[in-house]
């Protein structure tokens, strides 16, 4: 079949299994533009949606949130020079969260590369350092082949971001093309029998072992099989914020966040146990604190797909490589059932004493989390922003399954979470979907309210208005001398004149009483919604670990005031 190289590039995605593409248009990706409409007026049944997003930052942010609630690879278009720029921050985003996702951008003729054409950038060099692969295309005979590359690199053993760029003059010209099926992603890693008899041996011969759950034990499906060990082990369980909903979290095995803003029972738990199992972790500086003063008094045993990781930010008393899934499915056949009374009864007994708490008497972020984790019944799925609102969403819904907590992790994106939500709720179209954001990170895309509106995508979002960047101030409160250089964004800005403006429903509530009303009602509707929640700007998130601290040296309010 004799096609142009901007059919194939529709061809191939169809042929990869894609449904939706989020994207922006523009002069040079205009042939696979024109492809795609044709293709959709062809196939009018099973064609490849297309979300305009208002910018194309929103389109990557909205890919990865789809591939994050789907476990698919999330795919964007964007045209050469600034549209392609605009996706950086985006792929970035995915790329220090492992997701898998496929940037397709195109780029000028090949004849004008190098000579400063318009709208020409070396997008494959920019994004080099934040992808798993990027390339540019400069002849049709290698296009399908690269796009069939780019998902299986995508999807293979650490997933994470691809960019594909190709130049205007491939997608105009015509080429053979002949269908194949895709690859199957490869998965098993380098562990061998004997990794597995000493991971094994560590776990049987530990008296207070502690699981400690990263991102990957999301990524890989194994919340069944780590609930298992658990179990086996008779042992409690501590996640990251990656880690979200592969313990469920009404489980009394379950002790909460580890970390910077993690609770107490997790933080002295670690710090206690004689043996950390870290599945799917990358040890990162906001769980550790102090490295040199990281569970001290532990042999350290890594599992983990990604080879690199080992040892990178922790010494490992011992490592598996591999996917987590199999290997665990391996473990859980080996290890025997466990009784551990005492040292379950030690943590149970943190976890009463240091119970996450609130002021209850005005209105917070952490009561219309409640309350909302109440109405969906923990169903839904959250996506944030990055500062004070996205650890109280970690902290106080009830995430039961893996795939419903979605944030900025690694890179800490402010202005993810619109766009994560939009991407989110297109690929589980069934799933409440809602988005936390405070009032600082919304202004930067809100734009994105807009998509939302445009194809009445019924996310709800919601906006924690304390007129401050929260997280930076809560620093400047208790490092710098209550000295709030540039954190104070009081001024004449009505977020729900904005919404409305967009196209989207908005409610504002100033207290508690008028929360469970505001959300209800924007559960019941099928439309976008935004609820802005005006709190006060001093609210802090505890526990906390000052940066560079050992992790045993969480403190609280509580502590404060001692």
């Amino acid at each position: 079949m004799l096609i142009s190289g901007a059919d194939i590039v529709i061809e191939c995605l169809k042929e990869q299994g894609v449904d939706t593409v989020f994207g922006y248009p523009g002069g040079t990706i205009l042939n696979v533009y024109d492809a795609l409409y044709k293709y959709n007026e062809t196939h009018k049944k099973d064609g490849i949606r297309h979300i305009l997003t208002s910018h194309e930052q929103g389109a990557a942010h909205a890919a990865d949130g789809y591939a994050r609630a789907t476990g698919r690879v999330g795919v964007c278009f964007a045209t050469s020079g600034p549209g392609a720029t605009n996706l950086v921050t985006g792929i970035a985003t995915a790329y220090m969260d492992s997701v898998p996702m496929v940037a397709i951008t195109c780029n000028v003729n090949l004849p004008l590369l190098g000579k400063d054409t318009f709208q020409e950038v070396d997008i494959a060099g920019v994004t080099m350092p934040i992808t798993k692969h990027s390339i540019i295309v400069k002849d049709i005979n290698d296009l399908a082949p690269t796009i069939r590359k780019a998902f299986k690199i995508a999807t293979s053993k650490r997933p994470g971001p691809v960019l594909v760029d190709i130049t205007k003059d491939v997608t105009a010209s015509m080429c053979e093309y002949k269908k194949e099926k895709p690859e199957d992603s490869l998965k098993t890693g380098s562990y061998t029998t004997a990794d597995i008899e000493v991971a094994v041996k560590l776990m049987e011969s530990s008296k207070k072992p502690f699981i400690y759950v990263g991102g990957g034990a999301v990524i890989s499906g194994a919340h069944e099989e780590v609930r298992e060990l658990a179990e086996k082990l008779d042992c409690p369980v501590c996640d990251t914020l990656m880690g979200k909903g592969v313990m469920d979290a009404y489980s009394p095995r379950y002790t909460g966040m580890i970390g910077m803003h993690g609770t107490k029972a997790s933080n002295f738990g670690v710090s206690e146990c004689d043996l950390l199992i870290a599945l799917g972790a990358r040890f990162s500086d906001r769980v550790i604190g102090n490295a040199s003063k990281f569970a001290t008094g532990a042999k350290i045993l890594h599992i983990d797909i990604d080879d690199a990781e080992i040892d990178k930010n922790i010494k490992t008393d011992a490592s598996v490589v591999g996917d987590l899934k199999e290997v665990l499915t391996i473990i859980n056949q080996k290890i025997k059932k466990h009784k551990h009374e005492t040292w379950m009864k030690h943590i149970y007994d943190l976890n009463r004493k240091y119970p996450m708490s609130y002021d209850k008497s005005v209105l917070s972020c952490p009561y219309l989390i409640e309350e909302l984790d109440k109405l969906t019944k923990g169903q839904a799925i959250i996506t944030t922003d990055v500062g004070q609102h996205q650890m109280w969403a970690a902290q106080y819904y009830k995430y039961t399954m893996p795939r419903t907590f979605i944030s900025s992790g690694g890179l800490g994106t402010m202005g993810y979470g619109l766009g994560a939500c939009i991407g989110a709720k297109v690929g589980k179209p069934d799933k409440v979907c809602v988005n936390i954001a405070g009032d600082g990170c919304f202004r930067m895309n809100m734009n994105e309210l807009a998509t939302a509106s445009r194809y009445n995508i019924p996310i709800i979002e919601v906006v924690i208005n304390n007129q401050v960047l929260g997280m930076v101030r809560q620093w400047q409160t208790l490092f710098y001398g209550k000295r709030y250089s540039q954190t104070v964004i009081e001024d004449k800005v009505d977020y729900c004149k904005v919404a409305e403006g967009l196209g989207v429903k908005a409610f504002r509530v100033t207290k508690p009483e008028d929360v469970k009303k505001a959300l209800k009602k924007a559960l019941s509707l099928k439309e976008p919604v935004l609820i802005e929640c005006v709190i006060g700007k001093d609210d802090k998130v505890f526990p906390m670990v000052p940066a560079g601290a050992p992790i045993s040296e969480a403190f609280d309010a509580a502590d404060m005031k001692d």
